[in-house]
């Protein structure tokens, strides 16, 4: 939920003044590049190990692994595409463009969802609709069906199933984006429009669409990489995309090299949504209405009769759909087997998952703040494009950052053992590989661009002379940015540590492939026993997460609650 693209600076300095900066912090510039390097190096392992293996296992991927995950992952993400623009688009435009039944509370309950991870949406899919579920036990119970032959339900495990459940879930995404298009500028220019004769479907489709465009295309572009990165959940629903390719391949074929071939297909795809979104954002050229525009905006338009409850179904369905149904059936499940806070393995779990987290907020923060006061203190675009490097692993898919990070790890443990055996005779082996630590620096570099971006909403917000004038009074920069900016950034600091928090504790792919023996967070416990077909053994871990993960929904239903014109 976070932006892939830095922000320009305040300021920019002359050429003079950059080459100064420059000479006075060649650590900042070094530190930077340092971190850049380190978030690329798991990318280039992959591709190096993909071009310079013996290419053994590269004919069966092209034949039989390739075409069938390549149709399979472009077809979920046009469904799933498709899905959510609809979804968001209709649901923001709805709650904003019109009056109707509890639309206030739906404006803020239409983000719940959110909370709901894909692979935990999909264990509870499964369950509702399961043949013993209570839609189907409803059916045969309503109609006096006895067999399954008797009626015809469609079945949840295929690609349309899985694009349903990641729909469900990732619509919020295009909602809000979309949404703050509309309440900016939406209803104004459609007044304008109405006054010129235009009817309300003309409105919306030859003036709003083109107006939210950018809008959507990145709520949407959040939404693919959401599902590119999926794996608990085409696992369970067996849909075969280019990420359970890579997992099988890795771990069941025992391919290292035909899994880093895969992820390079997948890297390629991942490339063409981020240039794809950007191109759509530089293409498109629209006003922000601001000042008294907002001031004098236009009534909405009260529904009444079957209206009114047509639009209240809309809006309560997602809702239910996203975040009713998983919240049901965990909820059933934990009440039927209270016993489960006794489990030594839950809360070992528990622990686990918030000792991880803590560990990942603190290192990524950390980090976000050196980034950013090096950007501060350097303001070049060197420094800039560092930084964007820097911040690029959200996009990439938690299984090709696993892959890459156990490639990486595993060379420089072997380098470290290599150096111990010549100069002290003793074996180090696997120092960071299968450790704890590879995974909480998997998450930090995963979840490095949310602390980032929140931290630099706040660092925007002070003036950028503020620790300049400490440094002028003799004070160093470290010195000045302990002192003037952190006490200042806490309000940031601490919102940026809840995102990745909650992100850490929901992460699932990465941790799955790179965490070491007897090594369970919350989202492995649930996924173990989501894979053995024991789904309800894990339902309070399930509720864990949500509960954990409805509190940065909190924060972004917030001031949806408290605005007055909503």
């Amino acid at each position: 939920m976070s932006s892939f693209t830095l922000k320009a600076p305040l300021s920019q300095p002359t050429a003079s003044a950059g080459k100064t900066r420059r000479q006075r912090h060649p650590a900042a510039l070094a530190i930077t590049a340092l971190v850049a390097a380190a978030v690329l190096l798991p990318i280039l392992a992959v591709i190096v190990m993909a071009f310079s293996g013996t290419g053994a296992d590269w004919p069966h991927l092209a034949r039989y692994v390739l075409p069938q995950s390549v149709t399979t992952t472009f077809v979920l993400l046009a469904l799933v595409a498709f899905g959510s623009s609809v979804l968001g688009v209709g649901c923001a435009w709805l709650v904003v463009a019109y009056e109707f039944p509890l639309r206030r509370t739906f404006a803020w309950a239409l983000v719940l969802p959110l909370a709901v991870p894909p692979y935990l949406a999909a264990y509870a899919f499964g369950e509702f609709f399961h043949y013993v579920g209570p839609v189907q036990t409803g059916i045969r119970t309503l109609f006096g069906f006895t067999r399954p032959g008797d009626y015809w339900f469609p079945d949840i495990r295929t690609t349309a199933g899985a694009a349903i459940v990641m729909t469900s879930v990732t619509f919020p995404y295009v909602y809000l984006t979309a949404r703050v298009v509309f309440v900016m500028q939406g209803r104004n220019i459609a007044d304008v429009a109405r006054t010129l004769g235009a009817a309300p479907a003309r409105v919306f489709w030859r003036v709003l669409l083109p107006v939210a465009r950018p809008a959507i295309v990145a709520g949407v572009a959040l939404v693919l990489m959401e599902t590119v990165n999926d794996f608990g959940a085409v696992q369970y629903l067996g849909v075969r995309t280019l990420t359970l390719a890579i997992y099988s391949t890795w771990l069941n074929r025992g391919s290292l090299e035909g899994a880093a071939q895969i992820a390079v297909v997948m890297l390629f795809l991942v490339f063409i949504l981020l240039t794809a979104e950007q191109m759509a954002r530089r293409k498109q050229r629209f006003h922000s209405a601001r000042g008294t525009q907002m001031k004098a905006r236009p009534p909405r338009i009260a529904l009444s009769g079957w209206r009114a409850c047509g639009a209240f179904a809309v809006a309560l369905v997602p809702i239910l759909a996203g975040f009713g149904i998983p919240l049901a059936v965990f909820g059933r499940y934990a009440l039927n087997r209270l016993d489960q806070f006794a489990e030594p393995a839950l809360a070992e779990a528990l622990v686990t998952s918030i000792g991880t987290a803590l560990a990942t907020a603190v290192l990524a923060i950390a980090v976000a703040l050196l980034l950013l006061y090096a950007a501060r203190l350097v303001r070049t675009r060197r420094m800039v494009f560092l930084v964007r490097f820097a911040t690029i692993g959200y996009a990439m898919p938690g299984t090709i950052l696993a892959l890459g990070l156990l490639i990486s790890l595993a060379r420089f443990d072997n380098f470290i053992d290599g150096l111990a055996r010549e100069y002290m005779g003793l074996s180090t082996g696997l120092l960071l590989t299968g450790s704890a630590a590879a995974v909480v620096l998997a998450c930090a570099i995963r979840f490095l661009a949310l602390a980032e971006g929140a931290v630099q909403a706040g660092l925007e917000k002070l003036p950028p002379n503020l620790d300049e004038a400490a440094r002028s009074l003799g004070r160093s920069a470290p010195a000045s940015a302990a002192t003037i900016l952190l006490p200042l950034l806490k309000p940031a600091i601490f919102t940026a540590g809840i995102l990745v928090f909650v992100d850490t504790v929901k992460e699932l792919s990465a941790t799955i492939l790179l965490r070491p023996f007897g090594f369970n967070t919350l989202a492995t416990y649930v996924y173990e026993n989501a894979s053995r077909g024991a789904v309800e053994e894990g339902a309070m871990a399930a509720l864990f997460i949500i509960a954990t993960a409805i509190v940065p929904v909190i924060l972004l239903s917030g001031p949806l609650m408290r605005d007055r014109d909503l």
